[in-house]
């Protein structure tokens, strides 16, 4: 579905990523981890046209787009839900959410998808006509990805989600990504907490100073000793 082939990117002298290549398969959840600066970020701005690349090329379900506009990206059906949220303090919940569909327009749809939102986060349902900067950092988590699904992707790019979480929203966060990969929304996450993303990715891709030094299934990073001492605490 994904495919970045010898993806290098500068910024002025600072070589960030350094020839890196990965694949993204239909239905997968795959995820990035490493350290800070680590180009986790840097490679998700890149695929989703924020960063543009020095040399490599960016295929998403055949068609090389490693040129094309962000904006022309969402409509093929890439969403990213960004580091930090983002959110729009000032505007309430629901338009923050309608934000999310400003490409589409198919209103009845659209309607249908803002219940599914609801259903799957219920406290943005009885917080929608609240600023979403009152909302606690779990709930705006929730609106970011609420955001981005309003969008209809078909590929999802979460970047740090269970950032400055309490655990109990962590726990409860990373069982939305699982929700959200069965209905058939294909995900790309790139998330520090190695432990919880090598437990829900079915593939996992270790980058380090740029490059990418490491990959393999969820399961048998979890059980590699390096990767046990590097990032899981022993």
């Amino acid at each position: 579905m994904l495919e970045i082939k010898n993806l290098d990117v500068h910024f002025g002298v600072i070589h960030a990523l350094k020839d890196i290549s990965l694949t993204v398969e239909q239905g997968e959840i795959v995820t990035l981890i490493g350290a800070n600066g680590a180009g986790k970020t840097t490679a998700l701005r890149t695929i989703s046209g924020l960063k543009k690349p020095t040399r490599g090329s960016i295929i998403f379900e055949g068609r090389d787009i490693t040129s094309i506009s962000p904006q022309d990206r969402v409509k093929m059906g890439i969403c990213q839900v960004p580091e930090g949220r983002r959110v729009f303090s000032t505007m309430t919940v629901l338009e923050n959410l309608e934000l999310g569909a400003y490409l589409r327009k198919d209103k009845a749809q659209i309607n249908k998808d803002l219940n599914m939102i609801y259903e799957r986060f219920p406290i943005l349902e009885k917080r929608k006509k609240q600023a979403a900067g009152t909302l606690s950092g779990g709930e705006q988590q929730m609106l970011a990805m609420g955001r981005a699904l309003m969008s209809s992707p078909r590929m999802l790019f979460l970047d740090e989600p269970s950032m400055g979480l309490a655990p109990l929203f962590v726990k409860e966060i990373f069982d939305i990504i699982k929700s959200i990969n069965q209905t058939g929304t294909t995900i790309l996450l790139v998330e520090q907490n190695a432990s919880m993303a090598l437990q829900i990715a079915n593939r996992a891709y270790v980058m380090e100073t740029g490059s990418i030094v490491l990959t393999g299934t969820g399961n048998e990073l979890m059980q590699s000793d390096e990767i046990r001492k590097a990032y899981l605490g022993g």
